[in-house]
């Protein structure tokens, strides 16, 4: 058996990932006879890289999978990446402009090719960095959203719901972002209160004098109202509806019309309807009768339209704002503007304003699926935990819409609908005049020129479909044209024979994909050997930022195909925050990265920091610091390690034949074995229920203070002495063996230095601790941890005046202990010998009917009173004085540091880090003065004796 080395080098670690992986510890057949349990992990972007949300949610379900390896589960982590559209297509996009090129410039087929490329040479970077972390995932079964796998998934389901009536394209208005040009469903839209202003504006009447007045914090819509609209009830406006009004700045007129929706309360009362511009509007115009018109006059751009007037068309909307606002004001037509706070959405990808558009867009109808989706939660068939996130999950359900599910995007799974040109739409039209195609510079296509612009389809003939498509940027399909829903690409019309279809150019909602992801990363729409082992999947461990965009989504799709639910538990983990509880990004530039940690602290230290402050509803305020204690704590069981492992390797053999050392143990040894019982038992139970941080504390708490602070310094003296051997050799079994269910317990929260331990212990063992047995608790003892307790109690009473009153730890005490029973009196005897040691007293009297000596320091347990004679050891008189001056000292300072955070000038003035410095130090600055009191009144105490 080699020595262990000085210290723990955690640079070291990656050397057990590679025997992990190498011998095949991630698969599940590693257990072939075992209950299965799976878990598919959420799949990081493959744009992305690690960061401390990656890092806790991939070590929570690590220690999962590994815990459940251990007890013998057929355990299986699916790994994989998400192609992510819109944030790989806008990377990429990035990196070609550094060409001078575009994506319309090289065409689909040219572009999706370069992100291929990318992804072939960048997407496998978050795995890398997942393996730094230790996660244990079944690299064999990687998965990607775009494998050839998850895309006939995709398309299965896209076909059996457009035939199911469930699939439909709609007219509608939507989310629309400038700058990625595409829809975005609401989730996508990112939300933020922005200072703008509220323009009062006038509309005059058409008939006599007089004007309505409408509040808008967006002027440059008014050039698309088609009314104005007021509460039925206002008494303001009370014979106004149906009166005609001048639209200001064009040459139409609108009308006034009445909608309980109307918020009185807001502006005026009176508001402006722009239907193709606000979906508050949109509801309004469709609720007239006949229906308001749409007039669009702000296009996909972002620029004005010809229907803004000749004036505004081609100015970006923003540019158009301040036009319109100078020509009202030199028209006298804005009555007053005022400063206005409003939320304002952004893209969740680009963060540009978005911009709601009416176009035609795929919808899915969920309404049925999501009343299923409710009806397994509220059975408990899934469980969320922590429950504070089911009445958020209900709300949004209870009201969910129709998912948009397309986008204007390249990168993606293609919509598997095409369109027949040569085909009449039902009113006899040629579907090809309805199928418009932009160019946005010359080409040659099918031998012929064509110049930058839009041309219908049949406009070109001379050139096949795919060529049309591989060139367009951009394709509009009139909601007249019949589609043509296949799972596999049709040669031919199923109509008319053509063999020239257009493929509907839009890609799927990337959430689309990954609803599937727990069943097609299993092998659907095939009945593979893992889908049927391990579909349901047993948790998923996610952040609450995706419980709508994506388990929601993934509850639905579950229980659409599969008649099950995707998992039977959704464990939702809270937010990575910095020290000070604030959210981490990089213009506050308190961002960590996990990949630093580990460099400077290890993974192992960086996990458990993870876990041990991962409570149920409550962010984890991180900091450097933490890490730097749990390193510390890796240090203490590895210098415990190296005293056990020292202290039997000479006598390996006849340790290791012993077979009936557990008879044998005093009461220190029985005890530590059933707190070490009683804590398996607690981390387990822990587990089960996802409280990750009880876990992690409870074999903290064990391996640092009870093994190492106590039961190993109570086996010293048995093990160095050579009296008793029979208790030596039980004592050393004892280590060996506590030593050894601690590191298994260990092993999920830090599985390399578990390892390197792991391959020192003597004996016949399993080759890797990955797949030992996971302990058992056994009896648990309370008799005997009840009478441990009384020793212990006695050890630090002793020590606790020893500290209280400055005496060195080196000095020598005496000691008058006076248990309150026999019993104790009894167990204190015979165990004397380890309370002279631990607290290094020369002479120990314990006697029940002992009196306390006059000039005696005292300290009383639950069991017993001790009692120190000062006589000799200090002048009581002497460290009072100097007691009182530190203490005057010290009150001092907490008078000045009062004084300056109870002044209001200071609190607002100073930088926060200041005030937040001040308040530690007084803080600290009062635990101080409590302590130093409490020496002087026991010194007093002593005195008054």
């Amino acid at each position: 058996m080699a020595r262990l080395p000085k210290v723990y080098n955690p640079t070291d670690e990656m050397k057990w990932y590679e025997l992990w992986e190498r011998e095949g510890y991630f698969r599940p057949e590693i257990n072939p006879e075992g209950k299965p349990y799976c878990i598919v992990i959420p799949p990081p972007n493959v744009t992305g890289s690690l960061h401390m949300g990656h890092a806790l949610n991939v070590t929570l379900q690590d220690i999962l999978i590994r815990w459940k390896r251990m007890q013998g589960y057929r355990t299986l982590w699916v790994p994989g990446t998400d192609h992510a559209g819109i944030a790989t297509q806008n990377v990429v996009e990035r990196e070609i402009a550094k060409e001078g090129l575009d994506r319309y410039t090289l065409g689909r087929e040219a572009f999706i090719e370069r992100v291929w490329r990318w992804k072939d040479e960048y997407g496998e970077r978050i795995i890398t960095q997942l393996k730094r972390i230790g996660a244990s995932c079944d690299w064999q079964r990687q998965r990607f959203t775009l494998d050839e796998g998850l895309s006939r998934a995709v398309k299965e389901v896209f076909v059996r719901l457009f035939e199911e009536g469930l699939i439909y394209r709609d007219l509608r208005l939507i989310n629309w972002c400038p700058r990625c040009h595409t829809a975005l469903s609401d989730l996508e839209v990112e939300h933020e209160e922005l200072e703008g202003r509220l323009t009062y504006i006038r509309y005059p009447f058409v008939e006599g004098d007089g004007y309505i007045v409408v509040a808008t914090t967006r002027p440059e819509t008014m050039l698309g109202d088609v009314a104005v609209a007021v509460h039925p009830e206002d008494p303001r406006y009370k014979g106004l509806v149906g009166k005609m009004l001048k639209l200001p700045l064009t040459n139409r007129e609108i009308p006034v019309i009445a909608d309980e929706e109307v918020d009185p309360e807001f502006g005026t009362g009176a508001v402006k309807v722009t239907p193709a511009h606000d979906f508050n509007d949109e509801a309004i115009a469709k609720r007239q009768s006949p229906p308001l018109p749409f007039i669009t006059v702000i296009d996909e751009n972002a620029k004005m339209t010809d229907e803004a007037g000749k004036r505004y068309a081609g100015l970006d909307r923003y540019e158009c704002r301040k036009k319109v606002l100078e020509d009202l004001k030199e028209q006298g037509l804005i009555e007053k503007e005022q400063k206005y706070t409003h939320s304002v959405g952004h893209c969740y990808r680009c963060k540009t304003v978005i911009e709601p558009q009416s176009t035609i867009q795929w919808y899915l109808n969920v309404k049925e699926i999501a009343e299923e989706a409710i009806k397994v939660v509220r059975q408990s068939k899934v469980r969320i935990i922590p429950e504070g996130w089911i009445n958020s999950y209900f709300a949004w359900m209870e009201n969910i819409k129709d998912w948009c599910i397309s986008r204007q995007i390249w990168w993606g799974h293609q919509i598997p609908v095409w369109y027949c040109p040569y085909c009449k739409t039902d009113e006899g039209q040629h579907q090809g005049d309805l199928i418009s195609i932009t160019f946005y510079r010359p080409l040659e296509i099918g031998g012929e020129k064509v110049l930058g612009g839009t041309y219908t389809e049949l406009r070109l003939r001379g050139a096949t479909s795919e060529e049309i498509m591989k060139f367009a940027n951009r394709v509009k399909i009139d909601q007249s044209v019949r589609p043509i829903c296949m799972r596999e690409t049709p040669e031919r019309c199923p109509v008319c024979n053509s063999p020239e279809l257009i493929r509907d150019p839009d890609v799927l909602d990337t959430w689309f994909s990954s609803a599937l992801w727990p069943f097609s990363t299993l092998g659907w729409p095939k009945e593979t050997s893992d889908l049927k082992t391990f579909y349901p999947t047993d948790v998923l461990v996610t952040g609450f930022d995706i419980l709508f965009f994506w388990v929601a989504r993934m509850i639905m799709m579950g229980l659409k195909f599969m008649n099950d639910v995707p998992f039977r538990d959704v464990y939702i983990h809270a937010l990575v925050r910095d020290a000070k509880g604030q959210k981490m990004s990089k213009s506050k530039g308190n961002v960590i990265d996990p990949l630093d940690m580990i460099d400077r602290y290890g993974a192992d230290a960086f996990r458990f920091t993870l876990a041990a402050f991962a409570a149920q509803g409550r962010d984890i305020k991180f900091s450097e610091d933490r890490v730097e204690g749990y390193k510390n704590f890796i240090n203490k069981l590895w210098n415990a390690s190296k005293f056990i492992l020292m202290n039997i390797e000479d006598e390996e053999n006849e340790i290791l034949s012993e077979k009936n050392w557990k008879k044998k143990l005093d009461i220190p040894g029985r005890w530590i074995i059933s707190r070490l019982s009683k804590t398996t038992k607690e981390i387990d139970s822990a587990l089960k229920e996802y409280r990750f941080n009880e876990a992690a504390h409870a074999i903290y708490h064990f391996i640092w203070h009870e093994f190492c602070d106590w039961y190993i310094e109570f086996s010293k003296p048995i093990i160095y002495g050579k009296e008793n051997q029979l208790l030596r050799r039980a004592t050393q079994n004892c280590l060996l063996f506590v030593l050894d269910v601690s590191l298994r317990l260990l092993h999920p929260f830090m599985p390399f230095v578990t390892e390197e331990l792991w391959q020192n212990l003597p004996g016949q063992r399993q080759k890797s601790i990955m797949i030992a047995e996971y302990p058992l608790y056994e009896e648990i003892d309370e008799e005997v941890e009840k009478r441990m307790a009384e020793i212990m109690e006695v050890i630090t009473g002793i020590r606790s005046i020893r500290g209280e009153l400055n005496i060195s730890p080196s000095t020598q005490l005496k000691a008058i202990v006076k248990p309150f029973s026999k019993d104790t009196e009894a167990v204190l005897q015979d165990n004397s010998q380890y309370i002279k040691r631990l607290a290094n007293v020369s002479e120990l009297i314990i006697d029940s009917k002992v009196e306390r000596q006059k000039g005696s320091a005292l300290e009383v347990r639950s069991s017993s009173e001790v009692y120190i004679p000062l006589e000799g050891l200090l002048d009581i008189d002497t460290e009072l004085k100097r007691l009182q001056k530190d203490l005057r000292k010290i009150e001092d300072t907490i008078s000045l540091l009062d004084r300056k955070l109870l002044n209001e000038d200071f609190i607002k003035k100073a930088p926060k880090e200041v005030v937040e410095k001040e308040k530690i130090r007084y803080n600290e600055f009062m635990q101080k003065r409590e302590r130093l009191l409490e020496s002087i009144n026991k010194l007093e105490e002593v005195r008054g004796d």
